[in-house]
């Protein structure tokens, strides 16, 4: 059986975020890890062949999904602002760079604090640059790195890798041959997790 839980998750994507608030320590309960796995939203919905609108382009579903947001950030009593855009690319291929250092959970935790606890502006670099910092890295290698070809080769290689895994949206957490969409599946991924341990 694999040991650790592989979420997929796109910085840009609120539901991700709030999914995150419970993942790490659901799966320390039951003795898993969390491989952070980044990818992008838009490309995955159009490899798995949903050509749709985006949400922001459907006024009604849009109102009603920021109500739900806000619901959700309530339940989990953590908090919510939305961000000034939703440019995050360089957030995500910072995961890699943070994979790399076995730093995952703690730049995420860091970076979704920024982007949808605090409500930055995702697109100004000096907002990264202090995520860096208070990971103790050297932040001008950072953001060197994301800004590069390499990291994003690497990322983009990421999200094939992700698609090819049937990721079509985010969060998508999987184990084993269960799979998991939303961040309001928890009940059913801990179902299984309980069965799993027996």
């Amino acid at each position: 059986m694999n040991e650790s839980i592989d979420f997929y998750f796109d910085m840009m994507s609120p539901f991700s975020y709030l999914a995150h608030t419970q993942l790490p320590d659901l799966a320390r309960k039951y003795g898993l890890t969390v491989n952070y796995l980044p990818m992008s939203i838009p490309p995955a919905k159009i490899a798995a062949g949903n050509y749709g609108p985006s949400n922001r382009e459907v006024p009604a579903k849009i109102n009603v999904m920021l109500a739900d947001i806000k619901r959700w950030a309530a339940h989990y009593d953590v908090p919510f602002t939305f961000p000034k855009n939703l440019e995050v690319e360089p957030w995500n291929v910072g995961v890699l760079y943070a994979n790399d250092k076995g730093q995952a959970e703690a730049y995420v935790n860091a970076a979704y604090a920024k982007i949808w606890a605090d409500g930055c502006d995702p697109a100004d670099m000096a907002e990264l640059s202090q995520v860096a910092e208070a990971m103790g890295w050297s932040a001008d290698e950072f953001i060197d790195y994301v800004q590069s070809n390499e990291g994003q080769t690497r990322f983009r290689k990421a999200c094939v890798e992700a698609h090819k895994a049937g990721v079509f949206g985010a969060p998508i957490m999987m184990l084993d041959d269960q799979t998991w969409w939303g961040n309001d599946r928890f009940m059913f991924i801990e179902e299984y997790l309980k069965g799993r341990k027996s």
